[in-house]
């Protein structure tokens, strides 16, 4: 029992290591470019990171494919636009400015203006509503209680301080 527990315990580091890409390279500009495409296409399954971090066996996969398109001598605009067309504008961190993407570029834009015009709205139309009533204030009421209404008025106070 005791040298299965050693055994278990000594190849278990074994099991947990993870695995590492080593990819060949012609030249040192080749592998600048492959870190920098894999550092700018998102992984489609983990939303949040880029291939180049993340363990997910699709980020494998994209890695693989762009070693293999960078070795053929594809150009980076050909290897995004493969990536485009395979996964769609998901997998670029910055979405190419179409007609598709104009909300995303500039919809953040729009609803500031949008807001900044509702504030200055309500805040002029309270500056008319403040003025508007310290003219009130001033003048005269425009009714005023007949004598039976006064004394109905001052029963019904009598009768709230009870």
């Amino acid at each position: 029992m005791r040298q299965l527990l050693i055994a278990l315990l000594l190849w278990l580091p074994l099991t947990t290591q993870a695995a590492i890409d080593s990819f060949e390279f012609r030249d040192e500009a080749t592998r600048e470019r492959f870190q920098s495409l894999t550092a700018e296409l998102r992984c489609p399954k983990c939303q949040n990171q880029n291939i180049a971090d993340s363990n997910s066996p699709i980020a494998e996969d994209l890695r693989t494919e762009i070693h293999r398109m960078l070795q053929q001598g594809d150009s980076d605009q050909d290897i995004v636009d493969f990536m485009v067309a395979r996964y769609g504008e998901f997998v670029l961190y910055r979405p190419r400015l179409t007609p598709q993407t104009l909300v995303l570029w500039y919809g953040p834009f729009g609803l500031l203006a949008i807001g900044a015009v509702v504030i200055l709205v309500m805040t002029r139309r309270r500056r008319r509503a403040s003025n508007d009533g310290a003219a009130a204030d001033v003048a005269e009421p425009a009714e005023t209680l007949s004598a039976a209404e006064r004394r109905r008025l001052e029963e019904l106070l009598k009768q709230d301080d009870k």
